[in-house]
């Protein structure tokens, strides 16, 4: 296979002498689509889109990446989005196990990256135990590569030197009640939480309940690394009123912590 698009490189390009997977029939592919921009898609995910006879997407995967496929390839929309009519999970799975069984290259395409709050290693056990095979592609994670993209690093040598991710929701999409916040608190310098901007006062609440202080930098990212990007600076204290008086709307990833405190130079 080789890129016939004038305005992207031959592909593959070189690995070393050794050949690039080959996607065989009956397989799926977990792959990470990166945050957005499809610049950071990996050469590992560019391959699966040059061979994938189905993809099934998620909302998050946008029509640049998709361009990249395959033109006769499937396109399969399975996104969730919140509040919104979405796909069950258990059904996505099914899917995928019934197109695997008729022979088709299957590409799951998922924001991010797959194990990062992206279900995908549910999706992986379900294939494991139906006698499916699979590959995990890893991709960049929107809250690693959305914040650097805003001027946020999410670990920096004379700044902090822990970080912890989050998820906003849990699976009934309300706040998770398996977090201690108190603990993720005292603990954790850097806060990185993902969906979390339709619960975002009551996260904001329970972590300056905590000790947290009311005017420690946060940062809320939408559309990371997209055009439409937008970076809101702000503090705890008033993160709830800012988000809200600057109409953002999901997806976003908020940081919390003195590292929001950089972009002043990095952004």
């Amino acid at each position: 296979m080789v890129s016939t698009r004038p305005d992207l490189p031959p592909f593959p390009p070189t690995n070393g002498g050794a050949p690039w997977p080959e996607f065989l029939p009956g397989w799926v592919w977990l792959c990470g689509a990166g945050p957005g921009d499809p610049g950071l898609l990996t050469l590992h995910a560019l391959n699966a889109l040059g061979q994938a006879d189905t993809i099934v997407h998620d909302a998050l995967v946008g029509p640049g990446i998709l361009e990249l496929a395959r033109p006769d390839a499937e396109r399969i929309y399975a996104g969730k989005r919140g509040g919104k009519p979405s796909p069950k999970q258990e059904d996505i799975t099914r899917r995928l196990i019934s197109l695997a069984r008729q022979g088709r290259r299957v590409l799951r395409l998922k924001g991010g990256d797959p194990f990062v709050f992206g279900r995908g290693g549910e999706e992986g056990m379900a294939l494991a135990r139906a006698g499916i095979p699979f590959r995990i592609i890893p991709g960049i994670s929107a809250g690693i590569g959305g914040l650097a993209y805003a001027g946020i690093p999410v670990t920096h040598r004379t700044v902090n030197q822990s970080v912890t991710f989050l998820t906003g929701h849990d699976q009934s999409g309300a706040t998770p009640t398996r977090i201690d916040w108190a603990a993720v608190a005292r603990a954790s310098e850097v806060l990185v939480i993902y969906m979390g901007l339709k619960h975002l006062g009551r996260i904001v609440r329970q972590l300056m309940e905590a000790g947290r202080a009311a005017d420690e930098p946060v940062a809320i990212v939408t559309n990371a690394t997209l055009p439409g990007q937008r970076v809101l600076e702000t503090t705890l204290g008033n993160a709830e009123r800012d988000a809200a008086s600057a109409g953002l709307v999901p997806p976003a990833i908020i940081c919390v912590g003195p590292v929001v405190s950089l972009r002043e130079l990095l952004a």
